[in-house]
């Protein structure tokens, strides 16, 4: 079998018409058409019929992940606009939860939009919070290769930087939708069940769930599972190669609880299946974290991580029992309720998945590693899918609609 590390890009790519293309989310979400594909099947429905195609002893997967407001503009001293676009904390091992409560200053890694524009140590603004003024301050304190690591300050400091942000900055739409953020969108682009600050893109599959729905799942007997990652800007990055063996994975950071795998392994008999590529990448994550911690007990956290091609290289193999299992012994031995750990994992064609039995997801750019995690589920069949989808008119990527998968 071919590794993954060999695949052309070129394809994985299919004509995405503009007019295919959401812009706009649909109203209510929960009206958003869905693409079923089911015992090799191909229907449509909308979401809000979904708990009908799905099996009955079901688990769904939810990434409860918030999209922060990430776009800060400032203003310099000749008037032009400077846009800093905080990425994810800077350091290593972030507790999201503590870092959003922190006082007085924080740094991140960011994007400037620009930055020749930026001629003095620091920009500042002043921003009102519970109804006193707030003054927030940036200053660059390091140069990275592709992007810049920023102070951000502000007086009084025992404000939490949860609430700075808030009031600060503006919802970071997809790149493609050329318009900025507006009151709207700091609902619509949130999942109604996100709780844990840290995203800068929405986990977009998550996008159609209404309480209506969870409503459903409940009563129907679906179990509902909600674990964290953070979804950084690296899930819009290109495929820039001609092969994967040259493109670089994000790395992206979960928060996973104790309590989220014992119930995760509670439910390892029944279809698991994952709402969105996060979620997908956060349970096969798991399974290789487990996985080294069954093969070796004395791991060192550090050495957690998931790395790219982890899974296509690593030669012994545990069942998904046997890997969740010890991950839990691992973090109670450590004394710990939960681990922030990052995962770079590529899932791409040749994968096996350990835990995922299918997949809810929107419809994803051509060349993209989200497309080729799609293939890796149901193989060729997505060339089909996609067809019958752009004949049909979905409308794609993170406003538009998705798909149940059941291979």
């Amino acid at each position: 079998m071919m590794h993954p590390r060999e695949l052309k890009i070129e394809n994985f790519t299919y004509d995405l018409p503009n007019e295919n293309i959401a812009y706009n989310p649909a109203n209510p979400r929960d009206s958003s058409k869905l693409l079923v594909y089911k015992k090799n099947d191909i229907s449509t429905d909308i979401y809000q019929h979904i708990s009908d195609y799905l099996p009955s002893d079901a688990v769904l997967v939810f990434n409860d992940t918030k999209v922060i407001k990430s776009r800060l503009f400032f203003t310099n001293e000749t008037g032009a606009t400077i846009e800093v676009f905080c990425l994810e904390p800077y350091g290593e091992n972030i507790n999201y939860e503590d870092y959003f409560q922190k006082q007085g200053s924080v740094l991140w890694t960011c994007l400037i939009g620009k930055v020749a524009k930026w001629r003095t140590p620091k920009l500042s603004k002043i921003l009102e919070i519970d109804n006193q003024n707030v003054e927030l301050t940036a200053e660059i304190i390091e140069k990275l290769p592709d992007s810049y690591v920023v102070k951000l300050s502000w007086s009084p400091e025992e404000i939490p930087f949860a609430d700075v942000v808030n009031a600060a900055g503006v919802t970071p739409l997809p790149p493609y939708i050329k318009r900025v953020a507006d009151k709207t969108d700091e609902e619509t682009y949130q999942t109604v069940y996100s709780e844990h600050d840290g995203s800068v893109a929405a986990p977009t599959a998550g996008l159609h769930f209404t309480k209506r729905i969870l409503d459903d799942l409940h009563s129907k007997g679906i179990e509902t599972l909600f674990t964290t990652l953070h979804v950084g800007a690296g899930t819009f990055k290109p495929v820039k190669s001609e092969t994967m063996d040259e493109h670089i994975m994000h790395s992206e950071c979960m928060n996973i609880t104790v309590d989220f795998l014992e119930h995760l392994l509670e439910n390892i008999n029944r279809p698991i299946i994952p709402v969105g590529t996060t979620s997908m990448r956060t349970v096969e994550s798991i399974f290789w974290m487990g996985n080294k911690v069954t093969n070796n007990p004395n791991i060192l956290f550090e050495n957690l991580k998931v790395t790219q091609w982890e899974p296509y290289e690593t030669e012994i193999i545990n069942s998904a029992e046997v890997a969740i299992s010890a991950l839990i012994n691992w973090i109670k031995k450590h004394e710990q309720s939960h681990i922030s750990v990052e995962t770079e994992i590529i899932i791409a064609p040749s994968y096996t998945f350990r835990i995922a039995k299918g997949l809810i997801t929107n419809f994803h750019q051509p060349q993209s590693t989200l497309l080729l995690l799609v293939s890796a589920l149901i193989g060729e069949k997505w060339h089909e899918l996609y067809d019958y989808a752009l004949k049909n008119d979905f409308r794609f990527l993170s406003y538009g609609d998705g798909s149940l998968l059941l291979p």
